[in-house]
């Protein structure tokens, strides 16, 4: 094995550092002309939606997908036919001079993916349908009866290898967390650690058949399972001695904002550690848009490859953490005024360069004015703090948004009510002036050493900033101190993006701050952006990463498939029409799935379910149980509004 990879069995971690940029060196994998892993860029990948038997229509969109930044395209092949048509693709696409490697996706057939591994550069199989039959059973193993599975499986599986081997075609294995087969739920349960079991069974497997052209997934679309699953899935590699590329992930993202937001927390989260050869960013949208986002996050780390560290800094054991990289916990601290605690985390914004004679800018976060009640409405994402800095607003606040302000402004401040200081850690404890309410003080993550937990007292949080490249891990390397010395002081995050785009904006704070959040760090969210980023945006991008890392419910959640040539029904369109009836539906959770193979189990831990089952025809869900099956479609979202009712869960919207 490489050096990296035995740091990593010496240290019993998941990674190569927790505290400087390193990519984890997995095994090079070949896939037709463009090389996977060891020190290749991060490639990127996306998948076709077209009807697979519409060769032209499937090369035309491949065509878009390569020259939006592809370098794989992953199309479905559902059954034999579609697996034979491969081939006609292929030629098509070599004839008009592209040499794009393919992917076939497989799921419940194992001779359509036979076929197509003649003729494409990669199948992708997902252990938890290719040879198990899933029908929500929970069944007893005895050791016995187990290893007898395995034993069915091992045969059943064979025939594909050595075809992969004859043809020199990769393989991805592929584990969903919402498709574990009832003989991996029997035995695992629904867990990260089910899904490692499920595709390292398979990998054992091709190994004993002395075949490694494989690439690994662990994808979810719930965030902070698929971070535990790929961190177990390295850990469990590494002591059997195995370096696989790995292939990022979240099943079912969304569209928009959302989508985006969400992508970012998953795969950033991974990839700050080093993880991750290969990413695909799943979007409710045409998949040409998808891999200028999933460029936009390996670029980072490309860039980031190349910097210089400027110090060493002491390595954290990653044997050793005062935390569970395996499981969510949040870190424990004492609340100070609804902050920290058992409460939400919180969002606080810099408004101090807005105009302050105008409560109507207020709405761009959360708080609509009406002059003539002179009150305001809080939307469910309305911000808690806001930043003044030195300047001094004409018009009274909302009586439960907190203002903060520097601590030379707060000083001289008549009505200090809901009003509370901002100040650097040096000046807090040399003070003998502050806030009996609540104080925020500034630090950086080198004067960890200096903090005093008796200093700051009952009434005061600390705002972490950072100007390190690699600031989430520097800020993590704060916690983890924190955590050692036994600090409870609650922590709002800061982050500051002065020259992004909007784009970046999104997708670099979901990266730093989701990672951190994931890992249960963290109980409120700054981030700081250029005068061109409106406010309305980073409200809405902070209330985004909180409910992509679960940590707070602000809206409907949806978790959609990115449509494929399997779906049944127009997934953009069908999206829209149910977000616009049921948005107002703070913390429920709506799968929209466009097949059966993206039906209930892909859905995962969604409250209710709208999934295509044939022209035309949609089935309902409630959780996992079928509730009306073959639903005409004009009358499906109707009576999915009216299950929703039916078990309480229903208000009226507010529009």
């Amino acid at each position: 094995m490489e050096e990296a990879v035995v740091q990593s069995v010496l240290k019993g971690g998941y990674c190569n550092s927790l505290t400087q940029y390193s990519r984890f060196l997995t095994r090079e994998v070949s896939i037709g002309d463009i090389p996977m892993g060891c020190l290749n860029p991060i490639r990127i990948q996306s998948m076709t939606t077209t009807d697979t038997m519409d060769t032209i229509a499937t090369v035309e969109q491949t065509i878009r997908m390569v020259e939006s930044g592809c370098e794989y395209v992953r199309i479905t092949a559902p059954s034999m036919k579609e697996a034979e048509n491969l081939a006609n693709i292929k030629k098509e696409l070599r004839s008009r001079g592209y040499h794009v490697p393919l992917v076939a996706d497989i799921h419940f057939t194992p001779n359509a993916a036979e076929a197509a591994a003649r003729i494409v550069e990669k199948v992708r199989v997902n252990p938890g349908n290719y040879a198990d039959k899933k029908r929500f059973e929970n069944i007893d193993y005895t050791q016995q009866a187990y290893q007898a599975e395995l034993e069915r499986i091992y045969k059943k599986f064979t025939p594909l290898v050595k075809i992969c081997k004859e043809y020199g075609t990769a393989m991805r294995i592929g584990t969903n967390h919402g498709s574990l087969s009832d003989r991996i739920m029997s035995h695992y349960g629904d867990t990260p650690r089910g899904m490692v079991e499920s595709a390292m069974e398979f990998i054992r497997m091709c190994e004993d058949l002395n075949y490694y052209n494989l690439v690994i997934s662990m994808k979810a679309s719930n965030t902070q399972v698929m971070v535990q699953a790929y961190r177990l899935l390295v850990e469990t590699m590494v002591k059997e001695g195995m370096n696989y590329p790995l292939h990022l992930g979240v099943t079912e993202a969304g569209d928009g904002e959302d989508g985006r937001i969400k992508s970012a927390v998953g795969i950033g989260t991974l990839l700050e550690d080093g993880l991750g050869d290969t990413i695909r960013v799943s979007l409710t949208e045409d998949p040409e848009f998808e891999a200028p986002v999933a460029k936009a996050l390996a670029l980072r780390y490309e860039k980031r490859a190349t910097e210089t560290v400027k110090e060493e800094r002491e390595q954290i054991n990653i044997g050793q953490l005062p935390y569970n990289p395996f499981e969510y916990q949040r870190r424990h601290t004492d609340p100070v005024q609804h902050i920290g605690g058992h409460h939400h985390p919180v969002v606080m914004l810099d408004v101090s360069k807005e105009n302050l004679k105008d409560p109507y800018f207020l709405a761009s976060a959360g708080y609509k004015y009406s002059a003539g009640l002179d009150k305001y409405n809080m939307a469910d994402q309305a911000c808690d703090l806001v930043y003044l800095g030195d300047a001094l607003p004409s018009f009274s606040f909302p009586g439960n948004l907190k203002q903060i302000y520097n601590y030379p402004t707060w000083l001289t401040l008549k009505d200090k009510t809901n009003c509370h200081p901002l100040i650097s850690y040096k000046e807090f404890i040399c003070t003998e002036v502050k806030d009996s309410y609540l104080n925020l003080v500034k630090v950086n993550p080198a004067e960890v050493e200096q903090i005093d937990a008796a200093a700051l007292k009952d009434n005061s949080i600390l705002v972490l900033e950072t100007t390190a490249s690699h600031g989430m891990a520097e800020q993590r390397e704060f916690f983890v101190s924190l955590i050692n010395k036994n600090i409870t002081v609650p922590v709002i995050i800061k982050r500051d993006y002065a020259a992004l785009s909007a784009d970046d904006l999104m997708l670099y704070a979901a990266t730093d701050l989701g990672a951190l959040l994931t890992d249960g760090m963290g109980d409120g969210v700054w981030i700081n952006a250029g005068h061109s980023i409106g406010l309305s945006l980073i409200n809405s991008t902070s209330f985004g990463i909180l409910q992509a890392t679960r940590t707070r419910i602000s809206k409907t959640e949806y978790i959609s498939c990115p449509s494929c040539g399997r779906t049944l029904f127009d997934l953009q369109e069908t999206t829209q029409m149910i977000r616009s009836r049921t948005d107002h539906l703070k913390g429920i959770k709506i799968g929209i799935m466009g097949c059966i193979v993206n039906g209930p189990g892909e859905m995962a831990d969604a409250d209710y379910g709208y999934v295509g089952t044939g022209p035309d025809k949609i089935t309902l869900y409630r959780g996992k149980e079928v509730v009306k099956k073959n639903v005409n479609s004009a009358n499906a979202l109707n009576d999915l509004i009216d299950l929703i009712k039916e078990d309480g869960n229903w208000t009226e919207s507010a529009k």
